[in-house]
């Protein structure tokens, strides 16, 4: 497969001849006319970007001829996206750009047809890495429930996983360097696996994407956008450093990179560490301490009509589970259970550009080691079969069992996902072909899931119209997908997994208009299905989950989920003030849930798989106001809701808790760059959780108190960015709806100040 896909490469390569054409221009302001230094002039379709100089100058080299989208965007002024002809030889581009006080409009990444978020068809939030940073969160699971209509499954601080209108687990694809992470995702304390160094923003799609992405895409896609290699001819450095006083723990990341003309090159290293985290009235939660090393470097070549950058991504973890509350310590080594996890990602993008059409190959091969390690008891089952008589040789066995993972999962994933672009006048068009190849083996002992193999293969077309005030987007899409799993035990015990073979298939289709109603009102109109086949846990689980603290027992008769989701949104915008309604009406056919049986296997509940139709609603609601004159000033305000109910009008678990966020935040910026600081303060209310399963329990209402400083200061006449970050400042002790700790009354973080310190080098 490797010698196909490299003869492959080299073969597409050889037949081009690259052309030096160029793309150069002025940038200056409309008011004023003098020239705009450090404006960021970017076609992302390319990936090819610059900035200007001390004259307003630009200049883009090694072009392909076509029709590209140019973007320009700068702090303080608004952005502006625009088609443009690249033709053979030199191209000329001036633009004035007018001042505004709203935030840079960034390109949405993670869908194929590189449009502003504001231009965008599909509601797609985005949020800079930076932003969520200056939120104080620990881990990136924690930074994303920043976004309105995110939450996270958590248990304690180091494991979360998203959570998007009340979705999350398999419901939720994650996307990293352009390919999906598989990581045995199904398990609730299973968390993201991603750490954020090397992570320069991240968009979520709210709701079905199975048309991009096919299965596990029912909910929603977050999707992670590595950092940009430097822009040609430059090269920088960086080192960032964070303290957080709950933990005592640290996070210091790394990074360089170069680029020439051509060849790029970029390398990141990081490196956490965290003991246990202190509740709101001073207990700290044993075992809930965590540590974690990532490396990620790329390497890529461009040219005029062909680019192709390979990423590569390892993370290595120790995450202790937290299950009750016992030694209080700052020791940093995990005790009985934890887990220890592995991942490497590699992933190459290839792309060949046409003077009327591109073509996107990119290939991910992921490789997730899982180790959980429990409490074995071994002495237990001694004493009652020979007597307390032999108490040196119990101790012997459960030291014996310490060195051995109870659980030992290697999961294996090659993925690609090939995307033809015809350029058609006012459409644009995209053909694709998606797939997975993904084999799962266990090494420990015991066996929560078998040895199986799973196959995805996927064909999609979408097409983009653009008319004068309006867009719109439809799209259909054909999903197969196999799974194929091993017999595992013996015939007859109550541990034993039958073989398994399954074929599962599905059509989605998706339709979206985006509309000016008038020249400060935008309403999009989304109406999509999504489809995610049961996933190997839930077909043919039979053991104890010592994460969970459960026996599951999947069941092989599972049909897959099938959804239909209505959004709606209105979008009010001045120079002045934003705000939006976004509201959904989600209608999932099979939702496959977890249910306990009322009985035990020796004294752990046992749990199955049940499946029944659901109803999920609501939505989110906010404003962001900057007063002219005082632009400097920002309050802003966001509400988001979110219910859910089965078929027989019981209500769905794991929905979180609706949450009212307010802010009010001061900011000044330069212009040139040199300098800017922020302050802010944020109350969160989290509203009281009635409405819930019949085997969860009711979570009562809580406020967070945040407040944060930051910005740039010169020191030894080098530029350093700071930002101290108190989160929960008055220490309060609550309990999160979405918190695998509540059903043990163990509360979440208590008081928390992080600092940060950026220095580029």
């Amino acid at each position: 497969m490797k010698q196909f896909y490299i003869s492959m490469l080299l073969a597409l390569t050889s037949i081009y001849t690259f052309s030096q054409n160029t793309l150069s221009g002025n940038i200056s302001d409309v008011e004023t006319g003098e020239p705009l230094e450090q404006v960021s002039v970017y076609i992302p379709q390319l990936e090819n970007g610059t900035v200007t100089d001390l004259n307003g100058n630009f200049s883009l080299r090694n072009l392909p001829e076509g029709n590209y989208k140019l973007v320009i965007s700068y702090i303080g002024f608004e952005t502006y996206s625009t088609s443009i002809e690249i033709n053979a030889g030199s191209n000329q581009f001036d633009y004035q750009m007018a001042p505004s006080a709203i935030e840079m409009d960034e390109v949405v990444l993670s869908t194929p047809f590189h449009k502003l978020q504001r231009e965008n068809v599909m509601k797609v939030e985005q949020k800079s890495m930076e932003e969520l940073k200056q939120q104080g969160g620990i881990t990136l699971s924690e930074g994303i429930t920043n976004i309105p209509g995110v939450s996270s499954v958590s248990t304690g601080v180091g494991i979360g996983k998203p959570v998007i209108r009340g979705l999350s687990f398999n419901r939720v694809l994650v996307y990293t360097q352009g390919v999906r992470l598989e990581n045995q995702q199904y398990g609730g304390e299973h968390g993201l696996g991603v750490n954020d160094a090397g992570v320069s923003s991240v968009e979520v799609i709210k709701g079905p994407a199975s048309l991009l992405y096919g299965s596990d895409a029912l909910g929603g896609v977050l999707y992670l956008n590595p950092e940009r290699f430097e822009n040609s001819g430059e090269t920088s450095g960086d080192v960032n450093m964070r303290y957080f006083t709950n933990t005592l723990g640290y996070n210091a990341n790394a990074g360089f990179k170069t680029s020439g003309d051509k060849l790029k090159f970029l390398v990141r290293g990081a490196y956490a560490s965290n003991a246990d985290y202190e509740t709101g009235d001073g207990t700290s939660v044993t075992n809930s301490r965590f540590k974690e090393a990532d490396l990620k470097t790329g390497l890529a070549y461009q040219a005029s009509t062909f680019k192709t950058e390979l990423r590569y991504n390892y993370n290595t973890s120790d995450l202790g589970i937290p299950e009750e509350i016992g030694v209080q310590n700052n020791d940093r080594d995990p005790l009985m259970p934890y887990q220890e996890l592995s991942t490497h990602i590699l992933s190459s993008k290839n792309n060949f550009f046409f003077k009327k059409s591109s073509l996107e190959a990119t290939f991910g091969y992921t490789v997730n080691n899982r180790k959980e390690f429990e409490e074995h008891h071994h002495e237990e089952e001694h004493e009652h079969e020979e007597g307390e008589e032999h108490d040196d040789e119990e101790e012997e066995h459960e030291e014996e069992g310490h060195e051995g993972a109870a659980l030992d999962m290697r999961l294996s994933t090659f993925n690609y996902n090939i995307q033809f672009n015809p350029q058609w006048g006012r459409m644009t068009t995209i053909f694709g072909v998606q797939g997975m190849h993904q084999t799962n083996e266990n090494f420990g002992e015991e066996v929560l899931v078998p040895n199986a193999t799973t196959n995805d293969f996927g064909v999609l077309a979408t097409s983009h119209i653009h008319f004068n005030n309006s867009d719109l987007q439809i799209g259909l899409r054909y999903d197969l997908r196999s799974i194929n799993g091993e017999a595992s035990g013996i015939e007859g015990d109550e541990e034993y997994i039958p073989a398994l073979d399954k074929d599962f298939n599905s059509f989605n289709a998706a339709m979206g208009y985006r509309m000016d109603l008038t020249q400060n009102i935008v309403g999009r109109l989304n109406l999509a299905t999504g489809f995610r086949a049961p996933n190997l846990s839930e077909l043919s689980s039979n053991g104890l989950h010592s994460g969970a603290n459960r026996v599951e027992i999947g069941n092989p008769d599972l049909d897959s989920e099938q959804n239909f989701q209505v959004d709606l949104a209105l979008e009010y915008g001045n120079k002045h003030l934003e705000a939006y309604i976004n509201s959904f009406y989600n209608i999932v056919n099979d939702y496959i849930y977890l249910e306990p049986t009322g009985e035990f296997r020796e004294m752990d509940p046992i749990y199955d798989f049940q499946q029944q139709n659901a109803i999920l609603y609501g939505g989110e609601f906010g404003f962001h106001l900057h007063p002219h004159p005082i632009d400097w000033l920002h309050l802003e305000s966001s509400y988001d809701i979110v219910f859910g109910k089965l078929e027989d009008n019981s209500n769905l678990p794991l929905i979180p808790a609706n949450r009212w966020t307010n802010t009010f935040r001061v900011e000044w910026k330069k212009r040139n760059q040199d300098y800017k600081c922020y302050a802010f303060v944020t109350l969160q209310t989290h509203f009281d959780q009635n409405k819930v399963a019949d085997f969860e329990t009711p979570t009562g209402r809580y406020n967070l108190f945040n407040v944060g400083v930051g910005g740039d200061m010169k020191i030894f006449n080098q530029k350093v960015g700071y930002s101290i970050t108190g989160n929960n400042l008055f220490d309060k002790n609550y309990i999160s709806h979405l918190s695998r700790l509540k059903a043990d009354g163990i509360a979440n973080i208590g008081r928390n100040i992080s600092f940060n310190l950026n220095v580029p080098l």
